[in-house]
């Protein structure tokens, strides 16, 4: 086994501690080659992945993050659960004040697919107030 494809099945997604808890601030990464497999035709999807977050106590670990993202091209899933999983993952290991996960899929028999989840914590929301606070 060649060393990337070693590195990428036995890396872990890693969080690393947050130098500025106290403050809102906004970290996006684009992941321009994402990869996934149709589970019925065993052909190849493409995305761009866009991850947006507020980050709490904890940031995610950027090459791990990469190595992780790089695990996706050989497992078969729907688009939908690709970015499910995204997101379940990434709040599972940083949890986030807020974060969304957007999968822009490349069109693929003539339909183009985005699939958008959010999560937030509860009672947060991006401006500050709780969602009791917001108009309805």
């Amino acid at each position: 086994m060649k060393y990337g494809a070693k590195m990428i099945a036995e890396s872990t997604l890693q969080a690393v501690e947050n130098g500025n808890p106290e403050r809102d601030y906004e970290i996006d990464f684009t992941i321009p080659e994402f990869t996934c497999l149709c589970p019925q035709s065993n052909f190849p999807d493409f995305a761009t992945i866009r991850i947006h977050y507020i980050p709490d106590h904890k940031l995610v670990e950027l090459k791990s993050l990469k190595l992780y993202i790089n695990k996706f091209r050989d497992q078969e899933m729907f688009h939908e659960t690709a970015v499910n999983r995204i997101l379940d993952d990434l709040v599972a290991l940083v949890n986030p004040r807020f974060i969304e996960v957007v999968g822009d899929f490349n069109v693929r028999g003539n339909i183009k697919t985005v699939v958008t989840a959010r999560h937030a914590q509860k009672g947060y929301s991006p401006n500050g107030m709780s969602r009791d606070d917001q108009p309805h």
